[in-house]
């Protein structure tokens, strides 16, 4: 599958500040590129290069083949890009903001209004498309502007934390409506300081920490670098560590170790290995316990043991750059 999106060691510097040091992306058709890192790793950085708002210091991106640098031009007429603050006009109605855009990209009269419609009605806009913006909840003004990123019918979207500042259900709603655009063959590199969010969108991650690239793959990818699932087990009377270890056996990641907390045994199992299994295994061995769990890493925990900080924090060298 061709790489719509193709970026190698891309660097930029502002001042004494590095935003990137030698990045490499690269977004297959059809697919969603989630590149999680906290404000200050470089994300819109990076998508200011790749959307030809900023030249590189050194590195090469390009877009459907086309070089960013050496042809922008043609690479605008195939790119949309929404930022992480809803680029609206509050003046005009929906229908007008999209209409205009239209008018932008040297559509006749006719075409932008057609296209207008369209859009309204794809992003179940049409109800409100005759109110002023201003009006508008932040929900409604995503949707917006996510559409008026598409009038053009791009090949290539650039999304840079689109829900910054959505209350919860707008977020699931605008996980929705990204969800039916990959469906429909859109490319997507989406930024996001979101854990949730880049599990829940995206086909691969690309985890980004001070201006490069430290871990690459999908979800499950990630989470496996910790060792899999652990087993919590809360001891019983008489139960020790030694005891649970040995009684879940060929079950355990022997990769891993095992620890114990005050009276909480951790135990890193293999891979695919269920709560039951382990349910059963305590009880086959006759080990007391008071409570079983088993559960995956976090993308949370996997940044965390990664960079050393969660993922919502400010690099020290944050300039206001996310």
């Amino acid at each position: 599958m061709p790489s719509l999106i193709h970026a190698e060691q891309l660097t930029k510097t502002f001042g004494d500040t590095k935003a990137l040091q030698g990045l490499d992306l690269d977004v297959p058709q059809g697919t969603v590129l989630g590149v999680l890192g906290p404000n200050g790793a470089g994300k819109t950085t990076a998508v200011r290069i790749l959307t030809t708002l900023l030249r590189p210091d050194g590195g090469r991106a390009t877009i459907d083949g086309i070089d960013v640098a050496k042809e922008p031009r043609r690479v605008r007429s195939r790119i949309g890009l929404t930022g992480q603050y809803a680029a609206v006009d509050e003046r005009l109605t929906a229908r007008e903001n999209l209409e205009l855009i239209g008018r932008f990209f040297r559509m006749s009269a006719p075409q932008a209004k057609g296209r207008a419609q369209e859009l309204l009605d794809r992003f179940r806009l049409d109800q409100a498309g005759d109110r002023v913006v201003s009006g508008f909840s932040g929900g409604m003004r995503r949707r917006l502007d996510i559409s008026m990123s598409l009038v053009a019918r791009p090949t290539v979207l650039f999304l840079d934390e689109p829900t910054t500042g959505l209350d919860p259900r707008s977020r699931n709603a605008m996980w929705d409506l990204i969800d039916e655009l990959t469906a429909d063959g859109m490319t997507t590199l989406l930024t996001t300081q979101y854990l949730e969010e880049a599990d829940r969108l995206a086909n691969e991650i690309v985890v980004i920490d001070r201006g490069h690239a430290i871990a690459k793959g999908t979800s499950d990818e990630l989470k496996d670098l910790l060792g899999g699932a652990r087993a919590e087990v809360e001891l019983g009377d008489g139960a020790d560590a030694a005891g649970v270890t040995a009684a879940l056996g060929a079950l355990v990641n022997t990769d891993a170790d095992v620890s114990s907390t005050n009276g909480t045994v951790t135990v890193p199992l293999r891979q695919g290995t269920t709560t039951p299994e382990v349910v059963r295994a305590l009880d086959a061995a006759g080990v007391a316990v008071r409570d079983v769990s088993v559960a995956r890493p976090t993308l949370d925990d996997v940044f965390l043991t990664l960079t050393g900080h969660a993922a919502e924090e400010a690099t020290p060298d944050d300039e206001g750059d996310s």
